[in-house]
């Protein structure tokens, strides 16, 4: 399966949610690459639009392979089989995590700013990103709208590697994903266009200007 852009995996993913219409649902994207999937699927599902704020901590010498990833709420998660698998010290983990806390707080002003988050409490919460190949990021998504006072996590990505999958069920209720190649070897490969987001084609998703 090929998506010609995020915001095509997006409407061709929200056909896949039609169950969640009507539960009241709040879509969350993670930033950057989330934002444009999930913008399609709350217009779908006429349900409000919000970010989850995490950053994925990528091993130094390969930043798309996570070694583990942080998220509002000092939410944290580690993957010691990459840990082990790419022999990261402990040093280069922290400089690593120091760098990208900075850069979760400069995120959090940047895409809400005076903005309030949307109440989380009670709702059922649908986290959605452009993909998965460790499925870190995305867990710790789920523990930080755990903690907000979500009931219900639904997970929806256009593409994850089955081992994410796995993972992200620990802490999902439900993960809904079309297509799990088992050689994924990077979210980008199920897309032709994969450019990087700028934030400002985020924050005009999110309607902040």
């Amino acid at each position: 399966m090929q998506y010609t852009s995020r915001a095509d995996a997006g409407r061709k993913l929200a056909g896949a949610l039609e169950h969640l219409r009507g539960t009241d649902p709040v879509v969350l994207g993670l930033p950057r690459g989330g934002v444009p999937v999930a913008f399609e699927i709350a217009a779908a599902l006429s349900a409000p639009l919000d970010v989850v704020l995490v950053r994925k901590l990528g091993v130094p010498w390969q930043p798309e392979l996570a070694m583990g990833a942080i998220g509002e709420g000092n939410a944290r998660v580690i993957n010691d089989d990459v840990l082990r698998l790419t022999r990261t010290s402990k040093a280069a983990l922290e400089k690593v995590e120091a760098e990208e806390r900075r850069e979760l707080q400069r995120r959090t002003q940047l895409l809400r700013g005076s903005k309030k988050r949307t109440p989380l409490k009670g709702r059922t919460v649908v986290l959605v990103d452009d993909g998965m190949a460790t499925g870190a990021t995305m867990a710790v998504a789920c523990q930080s709208v755990r903690k907000l006072g979500a009931t219900r996590v639904v997970v929806a990505v256009p593409v994850a590697a089955p081992e994410a999958i796995h993972r992200v069920l620990v802490t999902a209720d439900e993960v809904v994903c079309p297509y799990t190649p088992v050689d994924l070897g990077g979210v980008g490969n199920a897309y032709d266009d994969f450019h990087q987001l700028t934030d400002g084609e985020v924050t005009d998703l999110l309607g902040l200007h």
